[in-house]
């Protein structure tokens, strides 16, 4: 295969990289995703998607897929998790769609990775490999320098994965999340920051979840270092559990069983519905929350990042999923529009998207703080969220709005109800 004829190589097949995959495809870009699991699975639970992404899924073709498997809240409560009372009610409804243009919604991380991945097996430029651990990656033939533009159809780049195999492509975009070993060869910055902070999760069957907080809602339990959240799933069949407490516990992976004593103990102290719901879960996932500096350059010659690779953020606005996809239809657009120069659409592709993305970093940070927060510092929070309420609520327009650097859309319609079971 000549270079000029090779498709782009796309590390990691999860949520960015098939997100990658499909966005450079409806475009006429062929791919090949080298993915390293032996098939594309996610893990983990629920995940939120904000009006910014339900905007990319018009984009890519996916609405109507989305709008099957998701959830869609009627509100958003924040709740003491000492005093048990509410401190912020936010309703989710047409007067929310309309200020945004798109919907709030919550999705099963396997259900948002399998319509992707659908969308993908259908599309005759995309090549999806599995057990394809890459180990190295021999970028010679490309500009050495970040700051440099080439679009010699000689150049390409090749990697070699753990069992011998040897992939050549046109360009390379680095979708391997956290502990990317495209990011390491990129920007070499060593290890995630470790956050002290530790993850649980689960999900239930609705007809398992007390009845009393069976509602059609993300309520939110912060507390002293610690909160709970709790949201439907996959069209109210299931609700999520989300634990998060401070630790100094270190694992990678997400994958990990934690352990209900060190939980139970973490919340003792808090409200009895808080106390009562997590006794409901026997068995829970576990991850450590990490994240990176925000950075300025992710490329270098034919080779890019995207997603947790780039960019990884925690938690706290839900919004890592959402920035992969983003990403993903800018770069695309970024490909075309510099007619395959892949080094100038890389340069230009970063430049547009790192501000944005570092001010999700940070602010992720922040909501962390917010939710977690102690002694006057928590007396200070419900406070000054309480009169927020009282001035007709939040502003989310810099996240939830639409950006420059993305398609103009503003007709992703109304999704239709989410009925629990009773």
């Amino acid at each position: 295969m000549s270079a000029k004829d090779a498709p782009v190589l796309i590390v990691g097949g999860g949520i960015g990289g098939l997100a990658a995959a499909l966005a450079l495809s409806r475009k006429g870009i062929a791919v090949r995703v080298l993915e390293q699991a032996p098939e594309f699975k996610e893990i983990g639970a629920g995940i939120q998607l904000g009006p910014n992404v339900f905007r990319m899924f018009e984009v890519l073709g996916l609405t109507e897929q989305m709008f099957h498997w998701a959830a869609f809240p009627e509100g958003l409560e924040m709740r003491d998790s000492i005093t048990g009372e509410t401190v912020v009610d936010m309703k989710i409804d047409k007067r929310f769609h309309d200020r945004y243009h798109a919907p709030y919604g919550v999705i099963h991380r396997a259900d948002l990775l399998n319509v992707i991945f659908e969308a993908c097996k259908k599309s005759n430029l995309i090549t999806l490999t599995t057990s394809q651990k890459v180990v190295a990656i021999d970028d010679s033939n490309s500009s050495s320098s970040s700051s440099s533009s080439s679009s010699s159809s000689s150049s390409s780049v090749t990697v070699r994965t753990e069992t011998g195999e040897t992939h050549q492509g046109a360009a390379l975009i680095g979708c391997d999340g956290l502990w990317s070993t495209v990011r390491e060869k990129i920007v070499g910055d060593g290890k995630p920051v470790v956050s002290g902070h530790i993850a649980y999760r689960a999900v239930l069957p609705t007809a398992d979840w007390p009845g009393e907080y069976r509602l059609p809602k993300m309520i939110i339990w912060a507390g002293d270092k610690t909160h709970l959240v709790h949201y439907p799933l996959r069209r109210g069949e299931l609700f999520n559990l989300v634990a998060v407490f401070h630790s100094d516990r270190y694992e990678e992976g997400w994958d990990t069983y934690g352990d209900p004593a060190e939980l139970h103990q973490r919340f003792a102290e808090k409200c009895e519905p808080v106390r009562t719901l997590l006794k409901k879960i026997d068995a829970w996932k576990m991850w450590v929350l990490c994240d990176r500096p925000p950075i300025k350059n992710w490329s270098k010659g034919r080779i890019t990042l995207l997603g947790d690779a780039a960019h990884p953020m925690l938690q706290y606005l839900a919004q890592g999923g959402n920035m992969a996809i983003e990403d993903a239809v800018c770069l695309a657009n970024q490909i075309v529009d510099h007619r395959g120069d892949y080094v100038a659409a890389f340069l230009k592709y970063q430049e547009l998207r790192y501000l944005r993305t570092a001010r999700v970093q940070i602010m992720a940070r922040v909501y962390g703080e917010i939710y977690h927060a102690t002694g006057v510092n928590r007396e200070l929070r419900n406070k000054v969220l309480r009169d927020w309420m009282a001035q007709g609520g939040f502003d989310m327009s810099w996240l939830y709005g639409e950006q420059p650097e993305l398609p103009h859309v503003t007709n992703v319609p109304l999704p239709p109800p989410t009925q629990l079971p009773t």
